[in-house]
């Protein structure tokens, strides 16, 4: 079943909530690549608690003119009007009082959501209200989708990523350093502007796949997981929106497999377990790779003390410098040095007296900085510089075996 599912074998139906689903990862994960590099990832959080009210209003003015109440793009048309509301009250809040940002995010998170709520128990002592079916919006159902509902989730999404192409390098520009985009003409206001519409427009668009409760995670965990394996904007995005769109592709294919599954969790958790396999497995910032690299450091510390110690002639009590030093075939198992021990001894023992001489020169300040106990002179210092040192040191000594 998971296989038709995954090979889009399940139906027309199941087919288009895949690609409707996946059209929003891309979208989300893409767009909140610069909500997270920009330090406001809590902004999605307040958009997306404050569609709830446009929604009910939404179903209950539908009602009065004698529509369907269900309809997909109304209710998608009033949670984006009650969104810009939330998203214009955060903007004054934080420009014309003196509270904080987060404060500010709480107070219209809250008071929209409860006011949400109030009208969905209105809504429920409705007539026509009560199979309205509107709590999915909470938590996002795709059981009820019908063809025009995913077409235009999937058309939102499309219209949603090519804005995000259009206006990428700026939004990068600003997220990064909005001083400096300032002083290159970039209109800061405009582009958080820019950046806080789109993602209300996929807040808005993901709201029957995923529910306002669980979009802040298609928006956030994505480009999360992707920072893992890069630094450069450019790419982080590109991956955000790969990671965003196998999320939403494989948690649709899973729900359509498994009935019972509801979608929009199935999702995030999809989600989150890309970003887990990114936390763990990731080249440059991943625990594995923090793990071999700190192996690797504790490694050279130890070989280079153990061939001070050589040079010094001092016993060695640590058993892994002994190992490490037996490993590189600079020591015997009773810890006595071979030929290629005693002279990279030597040398560890002679670069240490060369780095005392630099780091008590002012002359040589700023390669002094860079001292750390393992790394060689040579990569810091030319062949001249070092020669003069070691004429104020005298004469190379060998090791005593």
């Amino acid at each position: 079943m998971l296989r038709d599912a995954l090979l889009l074998h399940l139906g027309y139906n199941a087919t288009l909530v895949a690609v409707g689903a996946t059209l929003l990862g891309i979208a989300a994960g893409a767009t909140g690549t610069f909500l997270f590099l920009r330090k406001r990832a809590l902004v999605s959080d307040a958009i997306s608690h404050a569609t709830l009210p446009g929604v009910c209003l939404a179903f209950m003015a539908m009602v009065a003119m004698g529509f369907d109440g269900r309809n997909l793009a109304g209710l998608l048309l009033g949670s984006a009007l009650s969104a810009g509301l939330g998203l214009l009250c955060l903007t004054w809040l934080v420009r014309h009082t003196r509270l904080a940002e987060d404060a500010a995010i709480g107070a219209v998170l809250s008071v929209f959501f409860g006011f949400g709520v109030v009208l969905l128990t209105v809504i429920q002592t409705m007539g026509s209200g009560r199979q309205a079916g509107l709590e999915s919006f909470l938590l996002g159902s795709t059981a009820g989708m019908l063809r025009a509902d995913a077409l235009v989730i999937a058309a939102g999404g499309a219209l949603t990523l090519a804005a995000i192409v259009l206006l990428r390098r700026p939004m990068i520009l600003v997220a990064f350093d909005p001083e400096y985009a300032a002083t290159r003409g970039v209109p800061v206001a405009r582009v958080d502007f820019a950046i806080m519409a789109l993602v209300m427009a996929v807040t808005v668009v993901g709201l029957k796949i995923v529910g306002l409760i669980l979009i802040v995670a298609l928006l956030i965990i994505p480009p999360v997981a992707a920072r893992f394996w890069s630094d450069r904007a450019e790419r982080v995005a590109g991956l955000a929106a790969l990671f965003g769109g196998l999320s939403g592709f494989l948690g649709a294919a899973i729900s359509a497999a498994y009935p019972d599954v509801p979608t929009g969790p199935i999702i995030v958790v999809v989600a989150f377990a890309l970003f887990a396999v990114s936390l763990l497995l990731a080249p440059g910032r991943g625990v594995l790779a923090a793990v071999l690299r700190h192996r690797r450091f504790q490694r050279r510390v130890h070989l280079r003390q153990g061939l001070l110690a050589l040079a010094q002639g001092q016993p060695i009590y640590e058993r892994l410098t002994l190992r490490l030093l037996r490993r590189a075939g600079l020591a015997r198992a009773d810890g006595v040095a071979t030929t290629e021990g005693r002279a990279r001894a030597a040398k560890a023992l002679r670069d240490e007296k060369r780095w005392e001489i630099v780091r008590s020169d002012h002359a040589h300040e700023a390669a002094a900085a860079l001292y750390d106990g393992l790394r060689d002179i040579e990569t810091v210092l030319t062949s001249d510089q070092i020669a003069d040192i070691d004429t104020r040191i005298g004469g190379p000594r060998g090791v005593t075996p």
